[in-house]
């Protein structure tokens, strides 16, 4: 199965940044977007980021100006660069990605984990 692994998260002071990975693994024939989501507890899974095949961004406004999402193809891997942090980005992150597997064509739908952003003073 596809694989997803997410790194990056931790604790961090409001002003300050931080870059997200995730990497993908497995019988992987292309992917068609990749997107990162966050859930603070109490709230429901939100949108952060998502970037598709042909490069098309998108972001929740709350993150807009400050957010970027970026690919790596070669390495399979998604990032999350994270600018100017807030306390309301506190939240657990994780990575999706979607596309189709090899050598069948059928099509996938992975999570990762998720990786855990703090932002305090």
């Amino acid at each position: 199965q596809v694989r997803l692994v997410e790194s990056g998260g931790g604790l961090h002071h409001p002003g300050e940044s931080l870059t997200l990975s995730c990497a993908a693994s497995g019988p992987i024939y292309s992917i068609h977007v990749m997107g990162w989501y966050r859930q603070a507890p109490g709230t429901q899974r939100e949108l952060v980021a998502a970037i598709t095949h042909d490069d098309i961004r998108s972001y929740a406004d709350s993150v807009k100006g400050r957010f970027t999402i970026s690919r790596d193809d070669a390495k399979n891997t998604a990032y999350l660069q994270m600018n100017s942090l807030k306390p309301e980005d506190t939240a657990m992150y994780y990575c999706n990605v979607q596309g189709f597997t090899y050598p069948t064509g059928d099509e996938f739908d992975s999570w990762g984990q998720g990786t855990q952003v703090t932002v305090s003073s």
